[in-house]
């Protein structure tokens, strides 16, 4: 638990410093491409090449869906949200944790999809007089993003229960981040745009994001979610939300809508609570 709550802490920046200083002025398919190519870096040092093949394509698969195709999703959003809305929206993830781990158990409980149907209404409350196409297709990225988040480390964490023998996790991390250089290699060549960083100051959040957020922080939050059954991994999914609003509101976005915020927020919790308090334990009566 403790990879998790270091890793939250070390994330809750990373939302505002894509939303303030990157999204809109460096294009998201380079931004997206250069983190992950530093953290692969980190990680070659330490690889071990000599992998059950299994392994190491799953590792791959996990890293080109938590890390590749989510960026793809997770930076477009920023062009359609505020920072907020993209926090607030992430909130589902813990239900597809969920969802998902229980999926590869061969259980399935419908009320997940109540739960789905109140973050929808959470998302018309928060902007409820505003509503544009760009917002209701940039809820519907920030889903993409929060599915394929979901996939990558509950895949990653089933992968590591079904090869108890592996190496240490840092001679196989390299993979994951090679899966993910697989996917966004390609949408930058084919998709990027010629908008690079302008000043000393994008350079450096690049760094940070690379080199931090993306290699230190994906490895601890993977090994991290090793460690803890499903449920803790879904509950630390959403701690993410509230320490990124935290710091957004208080440094970057001070006036926002708060009563919006709180009341679609309220809604959202209420969602989780029921996903905790009567959904899971019904799915574990019957497994």
């Amino acid at each position: 638990m403790s990879y998790l709550v270091s890793v939250t802490l070390l994330w809750a920046f990373s939302f505002s410093l894509i939303g303030v200083y990157l999204a809109g002025a460096v294009d998201s398919y380079f931004s997206v491409f250069s983190r992950i190519c530093m953290a692969a870096l980190l990680f070659m040092p330490f690889m071990s090449w000599r992998q059950p093949p299994r392994l190491a394509l799953g590792l791959m698969g996990c890293g080109a869906l938590q890390l590749g195709l989510m960026y793809l999703f997770y930076y477009q959003s920023f062009l359609l949200l505020t920072v907020p809305e993209v926090l607030i929206f992430t909130v589902l993830t813990p239900v597809y944790v969920t969802l998902i781990y229980d999926l590869l158990h061969r259980r399935f409980n419908p009320g997940y999809l109540l739960t789905a149907a109140l973050a929808v209404l959470a998302a018309l409350v928060i902007r409820f007089d505003g509503l544009t196409q760009n917002y209701l297709l940039g809820f519907a990225v920030v889903q993409g993003a929060n599915l394929c988040f979901a996939l990558g480390q509950v895949g990653y964490k089933v992968l590591m229960e079904r090869h108890p023998n592996h190496s240490p996790q840092h001679r196989l991390f390299g993979y994951f981040y090679l899966g993910a250089l697989a996917v966004v290699l390609p949408a930058w060549l084919l998709l990027g745009g010629d908008q690079y960083p302008t000043s000393g100051l994008q350079w450096s959040i690049l760094l940070w994001l690379g080199l931090g957020a993306s290699g230190l922080g994906y490895f601890l939050w993977n090994k991290g979610a090793t460690r803890v059954n499903a449920g803790a991994l879904a509950i630390m999914n959403n701690a993410l939300v509230p320490a990124g609003l935290l710091v957004n509101l208080l440094i970057w976005n001070r006036d926002a809508d708060l009563l919006r915020l709180g009341l679609g927020g309220l809604i959202l919790i209420a969602s989780l609570w029921i996903n905790e308090a009567w959904i899971k334990p019904a799915v574990t009566e019957t497994s």
